[in-house]
């Protein structure tokens, strides 16, 4: 990866004279943006030398520890990497320091310039190579779940809902699709769509989700995966951000309430040809698309078990799967039906498209599009043939087979060899490694719900 011409630089500085520093960001394995903060006098120099990190920042755990069984913190001298920057990412960060931050997304790359194995988006990168060897290109969209929570916790020191901005009351109600309590949260929505057009991200609807102080925000789909997920994170940084100008925090946890929904990442999916045409629409309108789109649902539903890994990355992330909240429990597909995994939606047939339903709201946005695209490749190299698609309740069709234990989901991604060649042998090594030893610091913690149950009763 060559640098990039400094023009960028120099004319992102000459139109945003109060810009006082720069934010250099890169996507760590658990999505958590990672990096350095530069003087704007030192933007050129980035553009033009990249910046150094160590390539251990692919090693830390969600508390930011080194994860030394990676094999990339202190056995391999824990050295640096050159991270240089994803053209079109400088933008203001208008929620920050009134207007005077900016930020740019980074990649790391190899001191021959070849991609660095553990960096998620290269691994994005490396499994679109694929389409592009088969004159195919993927249009995505990433759908957003997310809370907003009281930045007050309550009496037992628990996360609550917030109060609404406009009654002061706090939110007891699921209201799904409730126009009012968009409403209610206005101002805090529109500053994210703002800061989103100064941005340039394609942000399409807001709508409420169903439980109390849950929303869901979606991005209008993109012909360039990488731009999509590209998107995907600095959209949760920018959620996260306003709400905290708000009084509220933003939270992307799988299970952040036991009883009420979880938060999930949609992602639709359609292929293009070289001519552009959607591979998926069938000429004689069969809304569940052509032999290519079975395809395509059938290598996601033969790899979804193994990849429930990389769709709930951690503790937090398995509580999401339990019957009766719309999370799916079961390699399933249908048309129109939201209690599958893989759903046709209606719609014109020159739209039609997967989406893919399982990933909760944690997950690491490239990886997992670089997951789906993986299945689907895999679909349509061996032409797989998917079981008959669901109609009507899938929940009481088809038993819950998915795993909801994370030693489990590890030791099948382990065991695949099919998303091992496509993801990359070494980052899966690293992968596995960093999640193994979260699960061993979180199996360390007794709950409360522990002491109650079990302390005075055995």
């Amino acid at each position: 990866m060559p640098p990039l011409p400094v023009d960028e630089a120099r004319d992102f500085l000459e139109r945003h004279p109060d810009i006082a520093s720069i934010d250099l960001l890169i996507s760590d394995l658990n999505g958590v943006p990672r990096g350095k903060r530069i003087p704007r006098e030192n933007l050129e120099k980035a553009y033009r030398d990249g910046v150094n990190l160590p390539a251990s920042v692919f090693a830390l755990d969600i508390l930011g520890n080194t994860i030394e069984e990676t094999g990339l913190g202190l056995s391999s001298g824990d050295g640096d990497r050159i991270c240089r920057p994803i053209p079109g990412t400088l933008m203001p960060s208008p929620w920050l320091r009134n207007g005077r931050q900016a930020q740019l997304l980074m990649t790391m790359i190899e001191v021959d310039d070849a991609p660095f194995f553990a960096d998620p988006r290269q691994v994005l990168f490396r499994v679109l190579e694929r389409f592009r060897g088969a004159g195919l290109r993927p249009v995505v969209a990433v759908e957003m779940e997310f809370y907003l929570v009281d930045r007050q916790r309550d009496g037992l020191g628990m996360t609550q809902p917030p109060c609404s901005p406009a009654s002061g009351e706090r939110a007891t109600h699921s209201q799904l699709y409730s126009i009012s309590e968009l409403d209610e949260y206005a101002d805090f929505l529109e500053e994210i769509h703002s800061a989103a057009r100064t941005q340039g991200l394609p942000l399409d609807t807001a709508l409420k989700e169903c439980a109390p102080g849950q929303f869901e925000i979606n991005l209008i789909h993109c012909d360039d995966a990488l731009t999509a997920c590209d998107s995907a994170v600095l959209l949760r940084r920018l959620i996260k951000g306003v709400a905290l100008r708000h009084g509220f925090e933003a939270t992307f946890m799988a299970k952040p309430y036991g009883e009420e929904a979880g938060s999930g990442t949609h992602v639709h999916i359609s292929l293009l040809d070289e001519a552009g045409r959607n591979v998926f629409a069938a000429e004689d309108q069969d809304p569940l698309g052509t032999p290519r789109l079975k395809q395509a649902v059938a290598g996601l539903l033969a790899l979804m078990p193994a990849s429930m890994a990389l769709f709930a990355p951690n503790l937090n992330s398995f509580r999401r799967f339990q019957p009766g909240l719309y999370v799916p429990m079961a390699p399933t597909w249908g048309y129109d039906n939201r209690s599958v995994a893989v759903r046709i939606p209606s719609g014109p047939n020159e739209a039609r498209r997967i989406e893919h339903r399982v990933a909760g709201a944690d997950v690491n946005p490239y990886l997992l599009m670089a997951t789906l695209l993986a299945a689907i490749d895999h679909g349509l190299q061996h032409r797989a043939a998917p079981p008959p698609a669901i109609t009507g309740n899938a929940y009481d069709q088809v038993a819950p087979s998915l795993t909801n234990s994370w030693c489990q989901a590890l030791a099948l991604l382990e065991d695949s060899e099919v998303l091992a060649e496509a993801l990359g042998r070494d980052f899966l090594h690293v992968f596995l490694a960093n999640r193994r030893a979260e699960r061993d610091q979180a199996m360390q913690a007794v709950s409360k719900l522990e002491y109650d149950w079990y302390l005075r009763q055995v």
